[in-house]
């Protein structure tokens, strides 16, 4: 069975707003789904700002995108969420966000490496970056399912950054390490050399990422 959120509606609106206080969206950017046990997909809408949405703007719509239920249309990034949703029956809940930090890796097209300790059990390894994919687009979805196999989040070029997890507050934490981790190794890069961990270390680390990952 696939990973579902329990009362999905309540725990996406706690989230998105817990992602606009902790600086990883600004105004209507980015977007939030959770699976629900019927298999529909509760997401926020678009061009609503976090600040004033309430459970009466979310929209449910089916895994074909279409419309289930809600007076506002769906994320014009729902083709992303779904995309996700359809490859990985663990993932229970998908974050898109607009963070500087890894942002900044996005244009440059450079993945965050996995040179924290213990970066890799939460996130399975390096961050990798998509191809570049138009938003919104079917392309896009397809670019982020590949380099999101095996990891927790994946940069989308030119663009920002989407992470999975079991539930919103899984995934919007991976979203908040991997804006930390890149400021660091950003911030460590002007410093000196960025030195990785052992191959061996965070080999054994993403061993223990599939735990993580079904919560």
């Amino acid at each position: 069975m696939a990973q579902f959120v329990e009362n999905a509606p309540e725990v996406v609106l706690a989230t998105a707003k817990e992602m606009l206080k902790k600086g990883l969206v600004e105004g209507t950017a980015g977007n939030i789904s959770a699976r629900q046990e019927d298999g529909t997909i509760c997401i926020t809408p678009s061009s609503i700002d976090y600040e004033e949405m309430t459970l009466e703007d979310l929209v449910i719509i089916d895994i074909d995108g279409e419309l289930v239920s809600g007076t506002r249309a769906p994320s014009s990034e729902k083709l992303l969420h779904l995309a996700a949703l359809r490859a990985y029956d663990d993932v229970g809940s998908v974050i898109h966000s607009h963070p500087v930090y890894a942002t900044m890796f996005a244009v440059a097209h450079l993945p965050v490496p996995a040179c924290i300790d213990e970066f890799a059990i939460f996130i399975g390894g390096d961050v990798r970056v998509t191809e570049y994919a138009m938003s919104g687009s079917d392309e896009l979805g397809d670019q982020a399912v590949k380099a999101l196999k095996d990891r927790g989040a994946a940069l989308i070029a030119n663009h920002g950054m989407v992470a999975v997890g079991p539930n919103p507050k899984k995934a919007l934490h991976i979203t908040a390490l991997v804006e930390r981790s890149a400021q660091i190794i950003w911030g460590a890069g002007r410093l000196g050399e960025i030195h990785e961990l052992p191959e061996s270390v965070n080999t054994t680390f993403a061993s223990y990422y599939e735990y993580m990952r079904k919560g």
